[in-house]
């Protein structure tokens, strides 16, 4: 049986000397594994659509419940985003938080659509990886349904409170918290909270169309950071590599 996709190349592993094995995630069947025969091969074919990050049209030969490639073409590449190291980087880590987030066989159009939104934006928009990645990693925490509390602090409900509970994801005021109360408390300004209410509410055509100021980016990227990794319960080896290149 044959089947055509379009998806983008989270992860590829060494299968053998002259194959090896792509996890990719497409749009109507969600993360799969396929088996990319002869990649490793000398001027093989397959090398621009099946590299790390490309998105392309795959046609795939189904045997024994294993996918292989009979053909594959390259419909973007993000050229520009693979010459600057952080953006790649960046991009890799939002590569390893949908493979993640995903699943086998299940659809997910949401997360394909945010990961290319993201890859277009850093690549073609030219947008900062400092203003994406925060975009990037509260709206998955969404999409794997940890949509956060963002209308008023969940004890007294002022609309404008000070503090973000990570496990709880709500919003609370300084003055609200009990000494005897669980959990790690981030601050959050005004700017903040409307950016985060935006990316979490947004049309996903428009995640990138808002301003923040440099100061309040660096907390946003700091909570929405804390929030994924804290929700998700694990580190991202991809994430340590861009944060080690920041230093």
């Amino acid at each position: 049986m044959y089947l055509t996709i379009q998806a983008i190349v989270l992860r590829v592993t060494d299968y053998n000397d002259r194959d090896a094995l792509l996890t990719v995630l497409s749009r109507n069947h969600g993360k799969l594994t396929i088996k990319a025969r002869g990649l490793r091969r000398k001027n093989s074919p397959l090398t621009a659509p099946c590299q790390l990050l490309a998105y392309g049209e795959f046609t795939l030969f189904e045997y024994r419940g294993q996918y292989s490639i009979n053909e594959a073409v390259s419909l973007e590449l993000f050229q520009s985003l693979r010459k600057d190291l952080l953006k790649l980087a960046a991009a890799t880590y939002f590569a390893q938080v949908s493979e993640l987030i995903s699943q086998e066989d299940i659809p997910n159009p949401e997360l394909q659509s945010l990961l290319l939104n993201c890859l277009y934006g850093l690549s073609k928009l030219n947008l900062t990886h400092e203003f994406v990645k925060p975009v990037f990693e509260l709206r998955a925490a969404c999409l794997s349904g940890y949509t956060p509390d963002l209308f008023g602090c969940h004890i007294c409900g002022c609309q404008n409170p000070d503090r973000f509970d990570l496990s709880a994801g709500m919003l609370e005021c300084q003055g609200c918290r009990s000494d005897a109360s669980p959990g790690i408390r981030l601050p959050v300004t005004p700017a903040v909270l409307e950016a985060m209410r935006y990316i979490c509410l947004c049309n996903p055509k428009k995640l990138f169309s808002f301003e923040i100021g440099s100061d309040n980016l660096k907390l946003l990227s700091s909570l929405t950071e804390a929030y994924l990794t804290t929700q998700l319960e694990r580190g991202f080896s991809t994430l340590d590599f861009y944060k080690s290149l920041l230093i």
